[in-house]
Formats: C-alpha cells, sequence, structure tokens
C-alpha cells in the first residue's frame, strides 16, 4: 500500500522518500517512534504519544528538535498530501526520531541534527472476523528484552527483537506472539500489551515486567472505569493465560482485538467472551469522541 513520507520537511512519495546510509538510525538503531492513526481525519491521543516520544528520547539523551506544534503541523501537512483524513479515509501515522547523519562512530556528538521521518499511509483496520471469531496467538520462545539492556520503557526503532518473537509467531500460524520476560513471567506482544480475563477481571502485566507502556494500554483503563469493568495490574504467568476466562491485546492500530487460541489450546468457549467484548465496544465508542 503507497505511503506518503515527510523526511526532515520535505514530502515525496515512497519511491522518492530518502535518508542518508550514514543516519545513525540507520547504522546503528539510534532512534524512537511513535504510531499513530486517525479518527475523523484527527490524530487520536496525539498528546500522550508525544509525552511517551519525549520520555523515550530522554532515555537516550536523543534531541527532539520539534516542538509538539511542530509535529503535529507535519502530520497535518503529510496526512494532507496522502489526501487522507476526509471523507472518513483515516491515516495511520509513523513518526520516527533518529541520532541524524554522522560519523562512524557511538559519540552523540558527530551528529549535529536529529532527523525526524513521518510516513503516512491509509489505515486499515483488522478484518471483521478477527474481532467477531477471535485470532489465534503463540506463546514464543523469543525472550523481551532485559530492562537492564535495551529498556523496553524505550519505543526505539530497534526492533529485532520484537521482529524475532514475531517471525517465530508466523511460522507457527499466529496473528500475534506473546513475550515472556527474563523471570518467564508474561510481558507484552511482539507489537501490543496482552490482557486476560478471569472471574470478570480484565488483567495485563505491569510495567516492570519488562514492557512498553501502551497507549491504548492506559486508555483501556479509563474505559473500564466508565463501563464499570475492573482493569488492572498482575503478575501474570503461562498458568494464567492457559487457564483464562478471555485473552485479549491492545495497540493503538487494532484497539482491543480477541484472542480465542494460543497455539492449539482454546481460550475459555473458543470465542470472544462478554468482558473482551464489552470492552472492545466501549473502547470503539470512547475513541470515536475522544480528541
Amino acid at each position: 500500500m503507497a505511503a506518503t513520507v515527510n523526511v526532515n520537511g520535505r514530502i515525496a512519495d515512497q519511491a522518492h522518500a530518502v535518508i542518508s546510509v550514514f543516519d545513525h538510525g540507520f547504522l546503528y538503531g539510534e532512534g524512537i517512534y511513535e504510531t499513530l492513526r486517525t479518527y475523523g481525519g484527527r490524530p487520536f491521543l496525539f498528546d500522550r504519544h508525544m509525552r511517551r516520544l519525549r520520555a523515550s528520547a530522554a532515555m537516550m539523551a536523543l534531541r527532539v528538535p520539534l516542538t509538539d506544534e511542530a509535529i503535529a503541523s507535519r502530520f497535518r501537512e503529510t496526512i494532507a498530501a496522502a489526501a487522507l483524513g476526509i471523507d472518513g479515509r483515516e491515516a495511520y501515522v509513523r513518526m520516527l526520531v533518529t541520532r541524524g547523519i554522522g560519523e562512524l562512530t557511538y559519540d552523540p556528538a558527530a551528529c549535529p541534527e536529529p532527523s525526524v521521518v513521518v510516513i503516512v499511509k491509509p489505515q486499515v483496520d483488522p478484518p471483521a472476523e478477527a474481532y467477531e471469531h477471535g485470532v489465534k496467538v503463540a506463546l514464543v520462545s523469543i525472550v523481551r528484552n532485559h530492562p537492564g539492556s535495551v529498556n523496553p520503557l524505550i519505543k526505539s526503532n530497534n526492533l529485532l527483537n520484537n521482529a524475532l518473537a514475531m517471525q517465530e509467531a508466523f511460522r507457527r500460524g499466529a496473528y500475534e506472539g506473546i513475550m515472556r520476560n527474563f523471570r518467564g513471567e508474561l510481558a507484552e506482544c511482539t507489537q501490543s500489551n496482552l490482557f486476560i480475563v478471569r472471574d470478570g477481571v480484565a488483567m495485563t502485566p505491569p510495567l516492570d515486567a519488562g514492557l512498553l507502556p501502551g497507549i491504548t494500554r492506559a486508555f483501556l483503563f479509563e474505559v473500564g472505569e466508565e463501563a464499570g469493568i475492573r482493569v488492572r495490574e498482575s503478575v501474570l504467568r503461562d498458568a494464567d493465560l492457559f487457564g483464562a476466562d478471555e485473552v485479549f491485546f491492545t495497540s493503538t492500530t487494532r484497539g482491543v482485538v480477541p484472542a480465542t487460541r494460543v497455539d492449539d489450546h482454546l481460550i475459555g468457549s473458543g470465542a470472544p467472551g462478554p468482558i473482551t467484548n464489552a470492552l472492545r465496544l466501549a473502547y470503539d465508542k470512547k475513541a470515536q469522541t475522544s480528541r
């Protein structure tokens, strides 16, 4: 699917968008990113994504060269150039900030100016059957990064850990992969946050289990409170997953997606459960009215 790309203020189609091979985002994976989608043509939960972007940048001493207002303007320009955000055509937006172009060295001083890239393409929701019938997930062998190595709190462009985990899940015919942390606890999925439901309560691993603080994950706590459904953090292990009444995962571009099978194991009745469905409907309604 064709994308429109803004590289340091210059808009191009995906065939002509270029960045130097000497950019440290390419050479060393030194960079961060955020993924957003629009509702009604406006980037959803923009302020929260910007706060997380700047938190990620601070953890690796990376300067974000634009204000939030300038970033919002760059989003609008790129979305408009892609002819999206109008007539119900929603946009997927990915913003990347890298250390920038520099010499072959790890010294940040070699990169005088960070690079900012905005990628925009049409938002594509999961197929309706994913929500109606649920999807298969795999409990993979790849362990989530130890917080003392590459901290999962950083939404880093260096996604090798996630890529290897998702590739294992693909080989097993799964839609998503669930990763454990170094202690053997459940952490998160490769591109989303994990929730299980037991006795009417939705539970998700705590941040200190080594996971990215998902924007949708946090938003779902608010959704649950308004819907009268308890959502809380809890240390989760394999037995909690296989013994769950319901399982679902959340992400910015997919919302709330039910998982009805973990590898060859059916979850609950094998169909999306009432708590998952209630949270999904409440989330969709709130997302359509919140900006």
